[in-house]
């Protein structure tokens, strides 16, 4: 069979609750981007970066601080799974799949029912940015240039503006 490109499609996350398994570098990223388009995110890791215990201060995010246990997905319609346990994530992402929830594995994109794009955001737009999980760098360059291009152009929009 073909492989063919995932389709990009922008969803509405505002009443979905989001599960994030791991709170390391990856995962902090992704919780970050996120906390722009759902209140309703879940952290379940015993450790996380720093930024994480701000975000819950700031009661953008719910975080229990102890491992992942099955019935955290009771209520989850949309999870992403980056521990630093590759067959951990992988047995997460399949209880994720018997259930119907759209899951992210960030240690192997081939278990992944969606990629976490690049994301750039201004007041008037929101553009995704994805080299369907084979070249990050790529992903992460394109989306610096795409939100360069934006800035400079907003200030060419904005005469003297800083």
């Amino acid at each position: 069979m073909a492989e063919y490109p995932y389709f990009p499609m922008f969803v509405d996350l505002s009443g979905k609750q989001v599960l994030i398994v791991g709170a390391g570098k990856i995962g902090a990223r992704r919780i970050e981007a996120l906390t722009a388009f759902t209140p309703a995110i879940l952290v379940v890791a015993p450790a996380a970066e720093p930024q994480i215990a701000r975000l819950e201060e700031e009661k953008k995010l719910s975080w229990r601080r102890r491992p992942f246990r099955e019935e955290d997905l009771e209520t989850i319609d949309l999870a992403v799974i980056a521990t630093n346990d590759a067959e951990l994530n992988a047995q997460i992402g399949q209880l994720c799949r018997e259930r119907g929830i759209p899951v992210n594995v960030a240690s192997d994109r081939t278990l992944c029912d969606f990629y976490f794009p690049g994301i750039v955001q201004t007041e008037e737009a929101v553009i995704g940015v994805t080299c369907s999980g084979k070249d990050h760098a790529l992903a992460k360059n394109l989306t610096g240039k795409i939100r360069r291009m934006l800035e400079d152009a907003g200030s060419e929009d904005h005469p003297g503006k800083e």
